[in-house]
């Protein structure tokens, strides 16, 4: 029997999939194994190439089950074999005066109250009962923060066998898969721009595990040994407050840390540290994380203005802004706080936290089609867009996920509404969707 171009179609996507697994950013493994286990999930770009998650839902709908998260948190979930880890903010105790980090009332700036508990959960991925929650640390936190944010904002990472949970200024702690801390760190106190919070994630890299500090002081960038929390380097930023969680990338036989910031969008050596490159061209409030396609970075932001800059690797060093390095720049349409979708050879991302989604080739920044409005969403978004399954999933803070096929034209295939708000972004793991609303932890699955 000849194959049909459908099939080919199938087995080509498939063997492009698995060729991803051995060179994506931060992967060292063949196999995914159907986890989450970070927060832009096993490739670092936002796909799950196993995960076959649901079309439709709702309230009543293929929600498998529904538990009340404690505390708040927008730190989104991971999955690992039958758990689901999350970190939360609980507050506990009376209330007392109220902390603000500059005068009341600026800027939707919000006191702390109440002494608060951080915590981190697993929950069992089947039933959805929580098989633990471990207290890391107790205190009344120093700053404020923004309306919309939380204490809790930096996701966990995990290799199957510990969980990573930042809490920045709060601490970084290792725990094994009961619960049991391993060891922590105290990498000081954040005094954050805007009152904005903090939230840049841990990045696990075969025995590394990376922490980017970027704040109002003096900022750095630091390795650890993962077994042992031991500081394998740290080095000097000159960088104000950022919030982009750095991306490990595997590229001419080195591996290098890119972190996107204010100042320069900067890629590092991971072994040692060391200064590779660095480039101009984004502004203030860098809340967005870069992607890695083929050689090529993407790092973009949309403060005071919008921005968006690709650096081919190839070469690069030094101060690449003016040089032939730069592959591309765009202007318009570019993202604040969700990060870029990198799904095959198309770069999803939306204009600021709105409902307009863009798609560009990550080779040329050429367009591929109008941006699309996402009529069914009528609120923010600040989770990131997810894809699997030839599937694309935009969720935003109104309780709306949009699915929209991955396909030239990309039409809509269903809008679904839950009774929360979400700011985190989904996880996909296996046939389910996870989603981490202000109230509860859904597991969605036909």
């Amino acid at each position: 029997m000849r194959p049909t171009p459908a099939r080919v179609h199938r087995f080509c996507r498939l063997m492009a999939g698995m060729a991803l697994l051995w060179t994506a950013a931060g992967r060292t493994v063949a196999s995914t194994g159907g986890d989450w286990p970070q927060w832009r999930g096993p490739l670092s770009n936002g796909v799950s190439p196993e995960a076959q998650p649901p079309v439709s839902w709702s309230e009543t709908n293929h929600v498998r089950w529904k538990i009340a998260a404690p505390g708040k948190g927008h730190s989104s979930p991971i999955v690992s074999g039958d758990r689901v880890y999350l970190t939360s903010a609980v507050p506990i105790g009376e209330a007392q005066p109220p902390v603000y980090d500059r005068a009341p009332g600026t800027h939707d700036n919000v006191p702390v109250t109440h002494r608060h508990r951080f915590v981190v959960l697993a929950v069992d991925r089947t039933d959805g009962r929580i098989v633990w929650q471990t207290s890391v640390k107790e205190e009344f936190p120093h700053e404020g923060g923004h309306a919309t944010g939380s204490l809790a904002s930096n996701s966990p990472t995990t290799d199957g066998e510990r969980v990573y949970a930042f809490f920045g200024s709060r601490g970084l702690y290792c725990l094994d898969r009961e619960g049991r801390v391993e060891w922590s760190k105290d990498l000081g106190r954040m005094k954050t721009l805007h009152a904005h919070g903090e939230g840049s994630s841990p990045v696990l890299y075969g025995d590394w595990l990376v922490v980017c500090w970027d704040h109002e002081g003096d900022s750095f960038l630091m390795a650890l040994d993962k077994r042992t929390g031991a500081q394998r380097w740290k080095v000097a930023r000159d960088e104000k407050t950022s919030w982009s969680t750095p991306l490990v990338v595997d590229h001419a036989g080195r591996a290098q840390i890119v972190v996107s910031a204010t100042q320069r969008i900067r890629g590092y050596d991971l072994t040692a540290g060391t200064l590779l490159w660095e480039c101009a061209g984004l502004t203030d409030n860098v809340v967005s994380s870069p992607v890695y396609a083929r050689g090529v970075i993407i790092a973009g932001n949309s403060y005071y203005r919008q921005a968006m800059v690709a650096i081919r690797l190839d070469g690069a060093a030094g101060d690449v802004t003016q040089t032939d390095r730069v592959a591309w720049r765009l202007n318009r349409l570019t993202p604040y706080v969700s990060s870029p979708l990198l799904y095959d050879d198309t770069l999803y991302f939306l204009r600021h936290n709105q409902n307009i989604l863009s798609r560009l080739d990550p080779a040329t920044g050429q367009p591929k089609g109008e941006p699309i409005r996402l009529s069914a969403i009528e609120d923010f978004i600040f989770a990131s867009p997810v894809g699997a399954a030839d599937r694309i999933y935009v969720t935003a803070r109104d309780g709306t996920t949009v699915v929209l096929s991955h396909t030239n034209n990309n039409p809509v295939l269903a809008a679904n509404r839950l009774n929360d708000t979400f700011s985190a972004t989904p996880a996909l793991a296996g046939k389910d969707l996870f989603l981490r609303g202000e109230n509860h932890l859904y597991r969605i699955a036909e």
